[in-house]
């Protein structure tokens, strides 16, 4: 379409520009770069994640990577602080390590430091439940000290506080807030998964047909009884598996490593086991109704059996998207690369 090609000239344009305008700045005093406010735009632009225009910036004028505000931040500092992933890792490859590591703010704060500081509010809204913040919060800053030497951890800033310390205190809240997020939605899956564990249980002993004199169930015959024998175990098996995984959350200490790994991989074992125990259910309830009508009224039984369906997919709907973002944000590698080691 016509728009399409208009922006992306005027994008090609504004790309133009920025590269006059960051090559002039390469000649401009320091007098000359505080009176246009070039900090001000640098850390906005960060923050919007601005990353076409950093690179830009970079490019044309790679000094400037460790050029500070009045606070001593560099814009390596305000990529980590904003929690600007992509642009941090532009400015990690263009830096070099022995550099990173010596750079202090005016407040004695390292990157260690600001790492353990809280996520702004823009950034933690894009995450949904205050568990997964928490968990996203933590890997910024176990990323961060997996790049630095131990003794970083110990070093203290203008308030005698260490990073770890401080991050304790940054997130005391947010613990908190991702304890109660967590009980809950485990409470609620829980009385679910119990309520399919004793609807299984019972309907493993009244099975649909009934029994014989013999006491053999009277569709032992059937292809769709055995679907229904095999479908009706799987469910109570997952459902009560699901909701012992959920009881151990529940009974969990909640410690700050603990939405790392430990707690986010047990929701994610308990969601799996508790959308099982549905799917199952509903196939057991699906060829009990084939087995049931397909005599006298068959024409009926499939499409009740598709409406079976249903339940599958608000499941699906409402609880799918969290356990997957919590499956890729658990179990998927450090997102910050290694610089250069000059």
């Amino acid at each position: 379409p016509k728009s399409i090609k208009v922006l992306k000239l005027r994008h090609a344009q504004v790309l133009q520009l920025l590269k006059v305008i960051f090559k002039e700045i390469a000649t401009l005093s320091e007098e000359q770069l505080k009176n246009i406010g070039l900090n001000q735009v640098i850390y906005d632009a960060i923050k919007r994640g601005s990353f076409e225009f950093i690179n830009e910036l970079i490019t044309c004028n790679p000094v400037i990577i460790w050029r500070g505000d009045k606070k001593g931040r560099t814009l390596f500092a305000h990529a980590i602080t904003l929690r600007q992933e992509k642009i941090f890792n532009l400015i990690y490859r263009f830096g070099s390590r022995r550099r990173i590591l010596i750079m202090l703010d005016v407040f004695n704060n390292n990157y260690l430091h600001l790492a353990a500081k809280l996520s702004p509010s823009f950034q933690l809204d894009q995450v949904p439940g205050a568990a997964l913040q928490m968990q996203w919060e933590l890997q910024w800053f176990k990323g961060i000290e997996s790049m630095l030497p131990p003794k970083f951890g110990e070093r203290l800033n203008e308030n005698f506080l260490t990073p770890s310390a401080l991050f304790t205190k940054e997130h005391k809240e947010l613990v908190k807030e991702g304890e109660r997020w967590m009980k809950n939605n485990t409470a609620s899956c829980m009385v679910v998964a119990a309520l399919i564990a004793t609807v299984m249980f019972t309907t493993a002993f009244t099975v649909p047909g009934g029994n014989d004199q013999t006491g053999f169930p009277i569709f032992l015959g059937y292809d769709a009884f055995l679907v229904f024998i095999v479908s009706n175990a799987l469910s109570l098996f997952s459902s009560s598996t699901s909701v012992l995984i959920f009881l151990g959350i529940l009974t969990a200490r909640f410690a700050e490593d603990d939405f790392l790994k430990s707690l986010p991989n047990k929701l994610i074992l308990g969601l799996f086991t508790l959308f099982f125990s549905v799917v199952t259910m509903m196939i057991a309830f699906g060829s009990t109704i084939f087995i049931l009508l397909q005599k006298r009224l068959s024409w009926i039984a499939i499409p009740i059996t598709v409406l079976s369906i249903i339940p599958i997919f608000f499941f699906v709907v409402y609880q799918f998207p969290v356990l997957i973002r919590m499956v890729i944000h658990t179990h998927k590698s450090s997102f910050f690369d290694k610089p250069n080691e000059s």
